[in-house]
């Protein structure tokens, strides 16, 4: 596929005149000639956000089977791009070619299961209280509730992630289950990729014969585009992954809004990993290599990456942070995805380094004259000190952690009531631990969105179960997720009908189900068994039982 720099909006493709810009190579530290884009603005911003308005109530009523394999033909038409989107990612973010091949795999993974949600019609949430004429002292209406989109949404592409949290990744993708059309701002550190994947979208588009404001792709230079796009008074979400600065700044344009809207911007976590005496006496060594290659992973650039690291000081201790260090040492340093990106790190190691009593006990090979790698490091202080200066707690987005030596387990209990929200909280754990354990964990179900035992945060499975969120700052609403089937939550409302007649209700609420969905019907789930009806070529149910959930 030829780039042509240009922008997408709904079927056209507009080069912006808000000025140009080539993309970047962090590798050479160089840009990339071919091609050059084109940035759009407010006028960019308008077309797209009208277009998506003007699809909005197509969109959102075509028939979940349609809608889902619009999805399924979003991740075949990315796997049909092949090599060409690989090498170009590649390219333009410095991560090694199997690592991107594995995150071509998760985003059209988590598209398939977005389209299996379609399908199920679960996220609807379908309950009917029929009416009771005969209630006595008074008579019930008959209600009935369902969920609709939000509206449109404006998604901004992550840096850390060119597939997996950018133009198709998992904000697009669930908006899109959601019925909600997407105006998606690409990230200017992979215009190219962007760009490519964009034109995946729009193709798909066509070919499901869907209105065209479905989706756009902007370009944009600087805050312009972004903050047009959250202003705007046709945009119903924003979906964020990015730093604590720049979610906020669109928290704070999305509340001054006349009609404010949510903000779902994941933002800054330094997810703490607790060592228990047990488990450092049985395995410190074992324990300290993995954390090494957990820190390491990807130049420390996810927002899971483990940076800080608790314990009860002592000889156990030490054997995991001399496992640790000496594996460190050993790790060559990794481009990182801008020079931006690295510039910010060595500011965040050079901070930590000056605050006293920091020793900094390992550091990774030195970069030598590779451009814009990092090279690891590890630090050690004490909790006091960390409880006294808030720079360690301060995410440095790179492969650099801090060892916090605590006096005693109550100690360790301040530190863990003293940090911020955060996406994710590890256990290292054996058996005489447990006690502890219960102790510490509902300290950290107030602070986390996931918490594990004996594993790493890095890694962020894609499924039903999997919660990508937590309390602020790690987010800026904790109550949802950005990763797993429920993050279509996001951007779906509730909607209750009352007393409409059964010819006006939409389908998935109408008395004879011809969806086929599980559905709360007078306070029992219910779901077809008998294929009795066609609708849309499938066979659907309407004779039911009754089967006894918890709710």
């Amino acid at each position: 596929m030829i780039l042509t720099g240009e922008m997408l909006i709904g079927f056209s493709a507009l080069r912006g005149t808000g000025g140009d810009k080539r993309a970047f190579n962090p590798a050479t530290n160089s840009d990339i000639a071919e091609p050059v884009f084109g940035m759009g603005g407010s006028e960019e911003v308008e077309r797209a956000v009208s277009l998506a308005a003007q699809a909005f109530d197509v969109y959102r009523h075509v028939t979940l089977a349609k809608r889902a394999a619009f999805i399924e033909a979003i991740a075949e038409n990315i796997l049909k791009l092949g090599d060409e989107l690989i090498e170009r990612a590649h390219a333009e973010t410095g991560l090694p070619v199997p690592r991107l091949q594995g995150e071509r795999a998760r985003t059209v993974g988590q598209l398939r299961l977005f389209a299996k949600v379609v399908r199920d019609g679960h996220f609807l949430g379908s309950t009917i209280d029929h009416a009771q004429p005969e209630r006595q002292p008074l008579p019930r209406v008959d209600l009935r509730l369902a969920k609709m989109p939000l509206g449109p949404v404006a998604v901004f592409g992550a840096s850390n992630f060119p597939l997996a949290f950018s133009v198709a990744g998992g904000d697009t993708a669930s908006a899109l289950a959601a019925g909600a059309p997407v105006i998606v701002k690409a990230h200017g550190a992979h215009l190219g990729t962007s760009a490519l994947v964009g034109r995946a979208i729009q193709r798909a588009v066509k070919e499901q014969d869907l209105p065209e404001g479905v989706f756009s792709l902007l370009f944009g230079a600087g805050r312009n585009v972004g903050e047009a796009l959250v202003g705007h008074p046709q945009i119903k979400a924003v979906g964020f992954t990015g730093s604590r600065q720049g979610g906020l700044a669109l928290v704070r344009i999305a509340n001054a809004r006349p009609e404010p809207i949510p903000v779902y911007a994941e933002m800054s976590s330094i997810n703490p990993v607790f060592l228990f005496p047990g488990a450092l006496a049985s395995r410190a060594e074992a324990i300290g290599r993995a954390f090494a290659d957990s820190l390491t992973m990807g130049a420390g650039q996810f927002c899971t990456n483990p940076g800080l690291v608790v314990a009860i000081d002592g000889p156990d201790l030490d054997r995991f942070i001399g496992a640790a260090g000496n594996a460190l040492t050993t790790k060559p340093a990794q481009t990182m995805l801008t020079p931006g990106i690295f510039d910010a790190y060595c500011e965040g190691t050079r901070t930590v380094a000056k605050v006293p009593d920091v020793t900094r006990v390992a550091q990774g090979e030195p970069a030598g004259k590779r451009q814009n790698s990092a090279q690891a490091a590890l630090y050690v202080t004490d909790a006091q000190r960390l409880l006294t200066s808030t720079e360690l707690e301060a995410e440095m987005f790179g492969p650099a952690s801090v060892v916090i030596r605590a006096r005693d387990f109550d100690e360790l209990l301040k530190v863990a009531e003293h940090v911020e929200g955060q996406l994710t909280i590890t256990l290292q754990i054996d058996a005489a631990d447990h006690a502890d354990a219960r102790r510490l964990l509902p300290v950290l179900e107030r602070k986390a969105g996931r918490i594990l035992v004996n594993g790493f945060p890095t890694g962020v499975e894609v499924c039903h179960a999997m919660v990508h969120g937590g309390p602020f700052p790690s987010t800026s609403n904790s109550m949802f997720t950005s990763v797993g089937a429920t993050a279509i939550d996001r951007f779906l409302r509730p909607v209750c009908y009352q007393d409409l007649p059964d010819a006006l209700l939409p389908d998935v609420l109408k008395e004879a189900n011809p969806l086929g969905l599980w559905r709360l019907v007078d306070g029992e789930f219910i779901t077809p068994t008998q294929a009795v009806g066609c609708v849309d070529g499938l066979q659907f149910a309407t004779k039911q039982r009754t089967m006894n959930l918890p709710i």
